[in-house]
């Protein structure tokens, strides 16, 4: 298995940036197709973006597409949400996630579809 713990969530106007990142332990995340998920008060999980196992394809949900990149670091056993143009939309609680299955993207992944989580940390942005 692989432990995940995200950091780099904190507080920033709206039109600012922040970079997330997840840090894994154990097995290499190479191993796992990665992933970075939110939730905001009174939501569901919902996807953000997704990498295939290898990190050689990226899917992003609509919203954050052109704002938002991901990025990993095999070497470093991390992966990296940089996050631009923030909106107040935004304000969640971000997890990031490891799948142990071979990721297609063909339909929006659910939760249940990554078998491993971090913590979770906070992005608030204000207006």
């Amino acid at each position: 298995q692989v432990q995940l713990v995200e950091s780099g969530g904190g507080l920033v106007q709206a039109g600012g940036s922040l970079r997330l990142s997840c840090a894994a332990s154990g097995r290499t995340f190479s191993s796992y197709s990665m992933g970075w998920f939110r939730q905001a008060p009174g939501k569901e999980r919902e996807f953000v973006v997704g990498q295939t196992w290898n990190g050689d394809s990226t899917y992003y949900t609509d919203s954050v597409k052109g704002r938002f990149t991901m990025s990993r670091d095999n070497a470093k056993n991390t992966v990296y949400l940089q996050m631009d143009s923030l909106k107040p939309e935004d304000t969640a609680v971000y997890y990031c996630a490891a799948s142990r299955a071979f990721m297609t993207f063909r339909n929006t992944p659910k939760p249940a579809s990554y078998d491993y989580w971090g913590q979770g940390t906070q992005v608030t942005v204000s207006s």
